[in-house]
Parts: C-alpha cells; structure tokens; sequence
C-alpha cells in the first residue's frame, strides 16, 4: 500500500499529461507513491494517453468519469479510491510544478493535516500573470476571508495545490463545487494543523485555462454555502 497519492484531476489536458507524469515520477522517485488521474472524459483523448503512458511508469491509475463534473469532485473521487494516507493534489496544466511536491510532502510529515502550496507566502514567486489575472486572485482570496472565518491566517485558501491525510476527509459530509476543493476541507473537513510552503507559479505553456465568467460565479454561490455552513457549526459549538 502506497503512503502517498498524487491525484490529477483532467480535462483536455491531451497536451500537458505526458510532460506531467514524467515530472511527477521523476520529482518523487525513490517514494513509496502511485499517481491518479481522474478525467472528465476528455474529448482529446487524455485518458487513452495516460493509461498508454502510465503504463511506463506502472504506479498510475485512471479514473474515467462520464462528464464534466468538476475539478473538486473528481479530487474525492480520486482520494476514494487509494488506500494511501496522505493525498497530493495538484492541477494538470503544470502552472504549479511538481518539482515542489517533495516541500510540501516534507512539511505534512511534520504533524500537519493540511500542507498548502501558496502563492502568497515569503519566498514564492508568481510568473506570467497580468493585471486581471492578479486582481481576480487576490479578490478571490479578500472574499474568502471575509465569508470564512476558517480561512483567515491562511494566505492561499483558494489554491488547488496541497496535501492532506486522509482522515480529514474520513465522514466528513462534504459538497465540493467547481475548482476549490480546498476550501471545503478548511471548512467542512477534520483538520487540525495547517501549514503553508512558498512554491513558483509558472505560466501554462499548453492548453486553454479553465476560469471562466461560470467558474466566477459558482465560486461566489459556492462561498455563500460554505458560510451557511459556517455559521451553523458555530452555533451548534
């Protein structure tokens, strides 16, 4: 049985999952790990790529969903089916580079539940991003603070790049919408310690971005639940 999973959500990353595999074995070699990649059923064929090039490498499984279904859900889905005790999660267009996987691994072994890799911490870096890009981010952030008090003390709730153990997932009822799992585990999951590693974001080379005027909104109806949810934990505490 693994001790770790890097789980890959995917959706029409046909251009990235080779380059993305490849870096992953190499950045954790010598580690006791497999690699799940769950796809939305991606009209490019990802999944037909990966199983070809996961079977190099013989530690990587993929989970083929129906439809598009979301990034968060298909993190949980992939956390259900491994038996390791600690799950990576990182994103598919190589914008958060699994040469850090290893730093935040590092961290968690430490006695933290959840390690996040931040963009916003001393000594991380962020290429390639303009004006919008910033503002929405850093907006992005601002709200989550203000809706969750779970979140505040954390510079990057809303990054899809982190580790956690698998018990802060263990029955908890969690409900994840569009891209930030995260969030739901600060909020509705069992955690304890959270930790936060710098890491450089990089631009993506290949591929069109997933964000959209959509993604925006489900993020804001998403935190107007997750605060409901908030306010009635506080309560009952």
């Amino acid at each position: 049985m693994p001790e770790l999973a890097i789980v890959l959500p995917t959706y029409n990353e046909k251009e990235n999952v080779e380059e993305l595999l490849e870096r992953v074995e190499k950045s954790l070699k010598g580690m006791d790990f497999e690699v799940v990649i769950v796809d939305d059923n991606s009209p490019d064929g990802t999944a037909d790529l990966a199983e070809k090039i996961g079977r190099r490498y013989g530690n990587v499984r993929v989970l083929r969903r129906g439809g598009k279904l979301g990034l968060a859900s298909a993190v949980l889905d992939g956390a259900a089916i491994t038996d390791a005790d600690i799950v990576g999660v990182l994103d598919s267009d190589l914008q958060e580079p699994p040469e850090f996987l290893p730093a935040l691994y590092s961290r968690l072994k430490e006695g933290h539940d959840i390690v996040i890799g931040s963009r916003y911490v001393k000594g991380s870096r962020i290429e390639c991003w303009g004006f919008r890009r910033k503002l929405i981010s850093k907006a992005a952030v601002m709200m989550a603070h203000m809706a969750l008090p779970e979140t505040r003390g954390i510079k990057d709730p809303s990054n899809g790049f982190f580790m956690f153990r698998k018990r802060v997932i263990k029955d908890a009822k969690l409900n994840p919408k569009g891209f930030k799992v995260l969030m739901e585990l600060l909020v509705r999951g069992n955690r304890g310690s959270v930790s936060e590693v710098p890491f450089d974001y990089v631009g993506r080379k290949r591929g069109k971005s997933k964000l959209d005027t959509k993604e925006m909104k489900t993020y804001v109806s998403y935190l107007r639940e997750l605060r409901k949810h908030s306010r009635s934990k506080k309560k009952a505490s």
